[in-house]
């Protein structure tokens, strides 16, 4: 059943975990935090929390600077093997090694992000990424660089990376406030949209005129500036409870799905919605034998997605005012759906490359929502393994998305083939919303975080941060 603690609690809550002056760098939430969540939304993407919160802002830096590292090895790898080895397929398997990686290091990472102090497991993930990166680096300066190198570093930075992440969205509440969960989602967003888009040119420029070393090594300095900007975080110590073993620790974040109703239906809704990445697959042979259309328009098409992401992110501020977020997730989650089919019917490129965009940025609304109703509707001691989860399964939805419609565009015409994947999904999408009674009457301005007993409150973290002055 839902939890559904008392607002007595949850308010109560709130002034324990935010009410405290903003002058201070132990204090990333503070009373700013509270005057930035009374302003009215607006459209465009509201600038005052990155402006008045230290901390946020710090994140902000050093995630833009990981997200171009990140982008520039996207590049690197596959550029490098295909040079050394001539064989897609162990381009591939790199790729899949990585994501492998991410998969285990966001699990992995949701549990230690409840046991651990946050900052200095974000440091330590962070760092060890960034000792991958130089291991490339050398790598890729050999006269005789290893392949298998390159794959075990695949995995590697791709397992550490992800745990990072996770530490870092469970550390999200802690240092913008539940309140404030929306504008730090679009935030999120922005940077990783942006990185996505430019970061890959950046490392083509660099790789064409110095060399896959030079790619390798620029992500490596990206990573030791991420370091050292993240080292001015405040300490995050978890919520004080006796030690589980890590896979029960594990089950107790997947129970907690079927537990509360709405977490787990809001990752259901991202699950299904995020098997619609997986049309990237088609676009190369939708290019070539549907809109007669050269490499240069594949690269734009690859683009509109992003694009529209990037946009929803910069005008999303009116999410964060919206008293029903759980049906427009639901309507999001559909409408893209709706967006993806419509390449069934479209012959033109410019008129696909519109349809992309639109998927984008439909499904980055229902994302920038999903992070908003987990954030907020996740008790802080499960709060790691919940984004765990939820991040996971956008990985794995992705993947499985790819292979339903490589299978379906197999036995059908590949306007037919994404056609019916996108009815399945809409049809899905409607049941979910029959279903899940919880999403659908859920709002963002509710938060089920709070203990609803003196018991449970004594394992909430009591760092110095979080003690309230009084005005």
């Amino acid at each position: 059943m839902d939890t559904q603690p008392s607002p007595e609690a949850s308010e109560e809550t709130r002034n324990e975990g935010h009410a405290v002056s903003s002058g201070s760098s132990r204090d990333p939430a503070g009373a700013v935090a509270k005057n930035i969540a009374k302003k009215k939304s607006t459209l465009l993407l509201d600038l005052s929390l990155l402006r008045d919160n230290a901390a946020f802002r710090t994140v902000v830096i050093a995630r833009t600077l990981s997200v171009f590292s990140l982008g520039m090895l996207t590049v690197a790898v596959p550029v490098q093997i295909q040079e050394l080895t001539g064989s897609p397929m162990q381009v591939g398997i790199s790729m899949a090694l990585g994501g492998g990686g991410a998969f285990a290091g966001l699990l992995g990472g949701g549990v230690l992000a409840d046991r651990w102090d946050r900052r200095k497991l974000i440091l330590f993930a962070r760092s060890v990424c960034g000792l991958g990166f130089a291991a490339l680096a050398v790598n890729g300066f050999s006269s005789s660089p290893s392949v298998l190198a390159i794959y075990a570093l695949a995995l590697w930075d791709g397992f550490f990376s992800a745990l990072g992440v996770t530490a870092l969205l469970a550390a999200t509440p802690f240092l913008v406030g539940r309140e404030n969960l929306g504008a730090a989602g679009q935030f999120n967003m922005l940077t990783v949209r942006m990185g996505g888009i430019l970061s890959p040119a950046i490392g083509g420029m660099v790789i064409a005129s110095f060399g896959v070393g030079w790619n390798y090594l620029a992500a490596a300095i990206g990573a030791l500036l991420t370091v050292a900007q993240l080292m001015r975080l405040p300490p995050m110590p978890p919520a004080r409870r006796e030690p589980q073993h890590p896979l029960r620790a594990l089950g107790a974040g997947i129970g907690y799905l079927f537990v509360n109703r709405l977490v787990g239906a809001v990752v259901a809704v991202g699950a299904l919605v995020s098997l619609g990445g997986g049309v990237r697959i088609l676009m190369p042979a939708l290019a070539e034998d549907v809109y007669r259309v050269g490499p240069s328009a594949v690269g734009m098409m690859y683009a509109a997605a992003p694009l529209g992401a990037t946009v929803a992110a910069l005008t999303g501020g009116w999410l964060g005012g919206f008293a029903r977020s759980g049906a427009l997730l639901l309507a999001s989650g559909a409408a893209a759906f709706v967006a993806l089919g419509s390449l069934g019917f479209i012959s033109d490129p410019v008129v696909a490359f519109v349809a992309l965009a639109s998927f984008g940025y439909l499904s980055s609304i229902a994302s920038l929502l999903q992070f908003t109703l987990v954030q907020r509707h996740t008790p802080e001691h499960l709060l790691g393994r919940v984004n765990g989860l939820w991040a996971a399964q956008a990985v794995t939805g992705d993947a499985f998305g790819a292979l339903a419609l490589g299978g379906v565009s197999r036995v059908f015409p590949l306007t037919s083939a994404i056609l019916i994947f996108s009815l399945v999904a809409l049809l899905s999408s409607g049941a979910m919303a029959m279903g899940f009674r919880s999403l659908r009457f859920a709002s963002s301005k509710k938060s089920e975080d709070s203990p609803s007993t003196a018991a449970d409150k004594s394992e909430w973290p009591q760092p110095q941060l979080l003690k309230s002055k009084k005005a």
